[in-house]
């Protein structure tokens, strides 16, 4: 959990309020929908299977312990049409500073387009200048997303960068 920032938070969609908060393990099956709800992800592996829950489990355990993660869900009402991770990463580059890595943004596919993931995502650059003094806040984006990358642009974001990635295949699975 990371300190500094004050949940649970209500922001505004373009269609209602919704609300910010810390995950839980019971917010295990809306998180694990919500992976799954996304193709690209669906491709990777995450489909949902009763038979990965415990590896997701272990993870949101892990990040829930961990002083530099926290997974947020998003709600409307008491339903979780969203979730988010964010990382602070402390770094000797840029005069120390340290930066806010956000992943696994996700919002339920009949709520997209409606001003959730915007909402979410201002929150969380405000929170990062003002409660968690980190001057940069980045992100990847698999380069399939061409709708994510249009909403990342049009939040300020720049595609500054160009990412790399090596899947390492471990002894008890294949490489992802």
């Amino acid at each position: 959990m990371i300190s500094g920032l004050n949940l649970p938070v209500t922001v505004t969609s373009r269609d209602d309020e919704v609300r910010l908060r810390r995950a839980t393990m019971a917010d295990l099956h809306p998180i694990i929908r919500l992976l799954s709800d996304d193709p690209i992800s669906a491709g990777r592996g995450d489909v949902a299977s009763t038979a990965d829950e415990v590896a997701y489990a272990e993870a949101l355990q892990r990040i829930i312990d961990d002083s530099s993660n926290d997974v947020l869900v998003v709600e409307a009402g008491t339903a979780v049409i969203g979730t988010l991770q964010l990382t602070i990463i402390p770094g000797m580059a840029r005069r120390g500073s340290a930066r806010l890595l956000v992943e696994a943004v996700r919002v339920a596919s009949a709520r997209r387009s409606a001003g959730v993931g915007t909402a979410a995502m201002r929150w969380v650059v405000e929170q990062a200048a003002i409660e968690l003094r980190t001057p940069l806040v980045q992100l990847t984006s698999d380069a399939a997303r061409t709708d994510a990358h249009r909403f990342y642009r049009r939040l300020g974001f720049i595609d500054s960068h160009v990412g790399f990635k090596f899947a390492v295949s471990l002894p008890d699975r294949p490489a992802q």
